[in-house]
């Protein structure tokens, strides 16, 4: 027999945790879905505004979010969601595992990272080509590596693979890091092991059967690093699949909420990194988590 839940929550990162958190104190019966437990926060290497940790880890909090969820009283399940159907008070949310029911969504699917779009960049993932210094720095001990972007995933996965590496290129198309937290930016332009190369842009991947390097135009002129790997950190793009299914109302390709997080679909809500909050950060997407679960409680009450 299918299980029914309250609310499912559809992502595992601090949004949906927190959802799960407060849901759990309203006495709901909730299922939290999820592939990544922790979200990309597992991923990050530091984190250091989030009040009561000065500076924490990502593996760290991500643990601690999920030890949290782990000792309360809701559904946990590391799956991944394939489709959600159905309406208000009757969805359907089928994974690639089993299916479930719920009567309120609270979609909480964050964002994937942005690629390059060049060729050869899938056929090298995994084998010089990374997304996630946090998890692959390591393998570049004494290597040379490249870092593309400029945001402050760009700036500290520098930082973090300046600890192994021993040389590495910050690649970025634009003339100064406007979009980095000054602390960031400060750390990378006085580490010796980083070279910073300012409006360059990747153009090619280099290698045949093996990563190479890439080549870059630098100010028009074409030129090739030699390199062991590189990190592409340009930023991310919500998460939508689920959205469009359910005919979500979108804008800038990101999930259209109210003040409360309700979507333009009865029933279904959105929070975190997926919607079109202007601040994306752990503590704008755990404060929406909260509104939401707020709001779905409500919304159960009035439906009784």
């Amino acid at each position: 027999m299918t299980k029914k839940y309250d609310v499912i929550i559809v992502g595992a990162g601090p949004g949906g945790i927190t959802a799960a958190v407060y849901c759990f104190r309203y006495n709901l019966k909730t299922l939290v879905i999820g592939e990544l437990p922790g979200g990309y926060v597992g991923l990050t290497h530091k984190i250091c505004n989030v009040p009561g940790d000065q500076g924490v880890s990502g593996p760290e909090l991500a643990k601690k979010m999920i030890n949290h969820l782990q000792n309360i009283d809701v559904d946990f399940k590391q799956e991944t969601v394939q489709s959600i159907s159905g309406k208000n008070g009757n969805f359907k949310v089928k994974t690639n595992k089993t299916e479930y029911l719920g009567k309120k969504i609270i979609i909480a699917t964050g964002t994937e990272h942005r690629k390059l779009g060049l060729k050869e960049e899938e056929k090298f993932f995994g084998k010089g080509i990374s997304y996630c210094a946090t998890c692959d720095a390591g393998f570049y001990k004494d290597k040379i590596a490249g870092v593309v972007g400029g945001g402050n995933s760009a700036l500290t996965a520098a930082i973090l693979l300046s600890k192994y590496a021993k040389e590495i290129f910050l690649i970025y198309r634009g003339n100064s890091f406007s979009k980095g937290e000054p602390r960031w930016v400060k750390e990378v332009e006085e580490n010796p092991k980083i070279k910073i190369l300012f409006n360059s842009e990747v153009k090619e991947i280099k290698g045949k059967e093996k990563f190479e390097g890439v080549e870059i135009i630098t100010k028009g002129k074409k030129k090739e690093l030699k390199l062991d790997g590189v990190f592409i950190e340009i930023g991310s793009v919500p998460n939508i699949k689920l959205a469009e299914e359910l005919n979500l109302k979108l804008e800038n390709l990101s999930i259209k909420v109210d003040k409360e997080k309700r979507t333009n679909v009865k029933g279904v809500y959105a929070i975190g990194d997926v919607t079109d909050t202007p601040f994306k950060q752990i503590l704008t997407a755990q404060a929406d988590g909260a509104i939401a679960a707020n709001s779905a409680y409500i919304d159960l009450g009035m439906e009784k």
